[in-house]
This record gives structure tokens, sequence and C-alpha cells, in this order.
């Protein structure tokens, strides 16, 4: 029998920090609102809290049991089979995002010379390792790997104070926007991206190594990252402006590339480029891990049977859009409209299943006689 995996409390809230941060410190959010796009990505936040709710709910109904396990339990063996299938494919296709976006951000930083058909197959090769060595592994790294992250945020933002590129009047007026168009920027655009994303821990929820749900951990981790997502949005708004950020492709290096004047430090965005390749990798191992565990559980095959069929779809699909500027603008546009009914419309789905399980096992009140 396979080994039962345990992850801990601390490693929760790390791997949600660090899974929420992925590439999001990299883009605009919101950037269609210009200078209250820190707004809209509040509103966004909030409604994905209030989705983290109904997750960590379904999940606290369904003790024990993983995504795959409660579409089988509530659509039925063949319907809940099929659906989960179809949520596979989601999770290998979020992986394949992550994988692109890494050669991407490699090719224009780092190896520009260097194929990216190459440095895809290596992320994806250090990916597979991981999950071959099983989830207790990928979960110990954002114990390592986030102290370092915040810290290299935190010097990067020290140093454009420092020099005084931090205009906060940049942000004014505040709520030139209407209401409306906030909220139309939030919804579900923002929801889906990075916050939605959230819906793979219906994959990893169940193997916390105490009895119940982890949702203090859960939302205190969620609480505190989505302040540091809207606090990196504005200072990218308040160094650039909205005018150059919104037509900037990669805001943050460019945030950072005005720090050059620094005689003391050359090429800061490399620092960037490491961060952004950390949180880019963690997130594409736990789509990847989510992928295999699904075919697992489904299948009745071990984990170890999945890594690599996986790995060659993921990596084989990463080539299917022709050029960034295509990856980034189906990423940002077709798939955002997508994602709501994978990470809203089938756990509301769950949600009044187990509602209506919960009314019909109720006892009936007897009649007096």
């Amino acid at each position: 029998m396979q080994k039962k995996e345990r992850i801990s409390s601390l490693q929760v809230i790390f791997m949600i920090m660090l899974f929420e941060i992925g590439s999001t410190p990299l883009f605009l959010i919101g950037g269609k609102v210009k200078q209250d796009s820190w707004l809209a990505m509040s509103i966004g936040a909030a409604a994905g809290f209030l989705l983290l709710l109904l997750l960590l709910w379904i999940q606290k109904r369904s003790s024990g049991q993983n995504l795959m396990n409660m579409l089988t339990a509530h659509f039925g063996r063949f319907s809940g089979s099929l659906l989960g299938g179809i949520y596979c494919l989601y999770f290998a296709y979020q992986s394949m995002r992550n994988v692109r976006d890494l050669g991407e951000l490699t090719a224009m930083t780092l190896l520009p010379r260097t194929p990216i058909s190459l440095t895809m197959l290596m992320f994806v090769l250090i990916a597979l390792y991981a999950i071959w060595k099983g989830t207790e592994v990928i979960f110990r790294l954002p114990e390592i790997l986030l102290p370092l992250v915040l810290f290299f945020y935190g010097v990067i933002v020290l140093l454009l104070g420092i020099m005084g590129a931090i205009d906060f009047g940049r942000l004014l007026p505040v709520f030139e926007s209407s209401p409306g168009m906030l909220v139309q920027t939030a919804l579900p655009d923002i929801v889906s991206f990075p916050f939605g994303q959230m819906i793979v821990f219906l994959m990893l929820w169940s193997l916390w190594d105490k009895p119940g749900v982890p949702y203090k951990q859960s939302l205190v981790a969620y609480a505190l990252i989505s302040l540091f997502l809207i606090f990196m949005n504005i200072v990218n708004m308040a160094v650039l402006g909205p005018t150059i950020a919104g037509i900037s492709q990669l805001p943050l290096l460019k945030v950072v590339r005005t720090l050059s004047s620094l005689k003391f430090i050359e090429r800061l965005d490399i620092l960037v480029t490491i961060q952004l390749f950390i949180g880019l990798l963690i997130k594409m191992m736990l789509f990847f891990l989510c992928a295999v565990k699904g075919m697992s559980v489904l299948t009745g095959k071990r984990e170890q049977w999945w890594v690599f069929p996986v790995g060659a779809v993921i990596y084989g699909t990463s080539f299917l859009e022709r050029n960034y500027t295509e990856h980034i603008a189906i990423g940002l546009g077709p798939s955002l409209k997508i994602d709501p009914l994978f990470q809203v419309a089938v756990p509301l789905l769950l949600a009044f299943s187990i509602l209506l399980r919960r009314t019909n096992k109720r006892p009936s009140p007897q009649k007096r006689t």
C-alpha cells in the first residue's frame, strides 16, 4: 500500500502564500482601471476570500476526501469520474501555462540564445523529479523559499523608497473609475487569476497532519498574501504611473530597471527574475501534482504511474501557442473566462449537493399520538 502523505500547518501556510505569489507581481492586474487597479484587486481579493470560505466548508463536509472523491461521491461514479478527468486536464493546462511563462521569462532575461524548448524541458524534469519523490518533498520547499522571496521583494521596495522612485501621487485621483467599472474589472478576471486558483487545495487539504480542516492556517495565509499582492500592485503603479504601467508587457521588470542608476548594483532585474522563477516553479509543480493525484484516484493506479504521461502532456502542449504575445493574450483573455466554471460553478454544485444530502438525512418529526 502507498504510504499516507502528511503536511504540517506551517507547510500549508507557506505553500498557499508562495502559490498565490506565483507570477502575479509580474503583471499589472486590473490595469484597465489604471491607478484604481489596486482597488479592483482588493475587490477581487475579497470575492476570492468568500470563495475560499466556500471551499473550506466543502472540505469540512467532505472530511478525508479530495476533489476527485467528492465528485464521484456526489455526481455518481461515471459522471463524477468524467468531471474529475476534465479537472485533471484543467490542472495540467494551468501547469502548462506556467511552464511556458518560465521558458519565455528565461529567454527574455537570462538565456536569450538558449532554445526555449530546452529550458522548458529542464523545468518539467525538475517538477517531475519532485513529484516522483512525493507531496511531502514539494511542501518542504516553501519553508526554505518563501522567506527568501519575501526578503528580496522587501529589499527591492526598500531600494525604490531610498531612491525616491515611489510616488504615491501617481495613484491619484482615487476612485476615478466608477464602482461598476471596478467590479466589472475584478469579476471574474481578478478572481480567476490568482485568487480562484485556490481550488487546487481541495486536492491537498485532506493531507493535513491534524484532524479536521486547516481553516485558520488557510485564511491567515490568504489574507497576508492578498495584502502583499495589493501592495505590490500599488508599488508598480506608484513607480511607473498608469500610462507606462498600462503599456508595459512586464511592469515589475521595468520597475526594477528604474534602479539602474545605483552604481553599486547592476542587473538587479536578474534578482526579480529568480524570484519569479521560484513562484512560477512552485505553482507549476502544484498544478502538475494535482493532475497526477487526480489521475491516480480516478484509475486506482499509484501516482508514479502518471508522473511521466502527465509531464509529457504538459511539455508537449506548452508549444501550442506560437509566441509570447499569443500566450499572454490567451492567458489573460479566453482562459480567464473558462476558469469560473472550474473555480466557482462546480464548487457551488458540490455545496448544493452537500446541503441537499444533509436535508434528506434529517429525520422527519414524529407525529404526536
